[in-house]
């Protein structure tokens, strides 16, 4: 009969207990201490004995015990299954982080690729945190914001182009981006206006609503004028087919999905000798510096991410004050900064 092989204990786990033997002092201090419990007179002298004790043990409160006594975790929960595109976003989401942190909240990541809408919610409310905030990805209705809510967490916050019925959202209505690039091309006297629209399935959230605000500020302008949906691949080939038949579209401007977009069929209009903006006028969206290095320098839809309140004192009230009715902060502002290309 085999038998297992005797494994070491391994180094013991230092305990509340310890830090408090070690600082002279009871459990309870330990605890007030070292969970910033203002409400319990303790000294100066005595805080810094315990803080100095329980780093020279090594000394961790344990989370999941700290959120059993207080009824629920600090975890906030930031689900990485669509990261949204671009330097704004993501300064965004490392300025969220840095704040929630600064509040005494714990930012989790989690990455739900290859899991159905679901099994990432339930995923996510396995971790029991206390708020979640989701930027896409993963579609989020009435009943799965329900299972979070059950779960324990009392804010869920939808990042994203529409709000979602019983949650809280940050707005990026993206068809603000489409309308600046159009009713400024309009304003330049171009009527026939192509949309590039990536091919890549990703992109087709943020996509499909910026050619919605090109079509309606055509629609409304009180002109002739027309818009005109062009797919692309994000590759120089397909980019180059497009530029060699561009004569035959009639075509006199182009709002591209994105400053990247824009410089891919720049670079080809150049190529198959269509002038930029003579010809062709040129937008694109995200107003990147290598765009203002291009010749002609490339017109862009700058965007900014503004609230009244800024976002992790935002969540951390929802947090604080659960139950309330579901609110609505319109995130993005967007305009067009005028160069050479259009």
């Amino acid at each position: 009969m085999s038998q297992l092989p005797e494994q070491s204990a391994g180094p013991s786990v230092p305990t509340s207990a310890d830090v408090a033997r070690l600082a002279g002092v009871s459990r309870a201090t330990v605890s007030y201490v070292l969970n910033d419990n203002t409400t319990v007179r303790i000294s100066d002298a005595t805080r810094r004995r315990v803080r100095e004790a329980a780093f020279d043990l090594g000394y961790v409160p344990h989370a999941a015990a700290r959120s059993l006594r207080a009824g629920h975790s600090r975890m906030v929960l930031l689900p990485a299954a669509q990261q949204l595109p671009g330097p704004l976003h993501q300064r965004f989401f490392t300025d969220l982080q840095t704040d929630l942190r600064r509040l005494d909240y714990t930012v989790v990541q989690y990455g739900s690729v290859g899991l159905d809408a679901d099994e990432a919610v339930r995923a996510w409310a396995e971790l029991r945190p206390v708020a979640v905030v989701a930027p896409g990805g993963v579609h989020l209705t009435p009943h799965r914001t329900g299972v979070l809510t059950r779960s324990g967490a009392k804010a869920v916050v939808t990042l994203g182009p529409q709000p979602v019925e019983g949650a809280h959202a940050l707005v990026l209505d993206q068809r603000e981006v489409g309308a600046s690039a159009a009713r400024h091309l309009l304003s330049r006297g171009r009527r026939s206006i192509g949309v590039l629209m990536p091919q890549d399935p990703g992109l087709a959230v943020f996509a499909g609503p910026r050619l919605a605000g090109v079509l309606r500020a055509v629609e409304t302008s009180g002109t002739a004028a027309r818009a005109e949906p062009l797919p692309l691949a994000y590759e120089e080939e397909p980019a180059a087919r497009l530029a060699a038949r561009w004569r035959t579209l009639g075509l006199d401007a182009v709002i591209a999905y994105d400053d990247e977009y824009a410089m891919l069929l720049m670079r080809a209009l150049q190529d198959a000798g269509v002038g930029i903006p003579k010809e062709t006028a040129v937008v694109g969206a995200g107003d990147l510096m290598l765009g203002r290095l291009l010749r002609p320098r490339l017109t862009s839809v700058r965007m900014e991410l503004a609230t009244a309140q800024p976002p992790a004192e935002l969540i951390d009230r929802l947090i604080r004050h659960p139950g309330g009715p579901r609110e609505r902060h319109d995130l993005l502002r967007a305009r067009t900064v005028v160069r050479e290309s259009g």
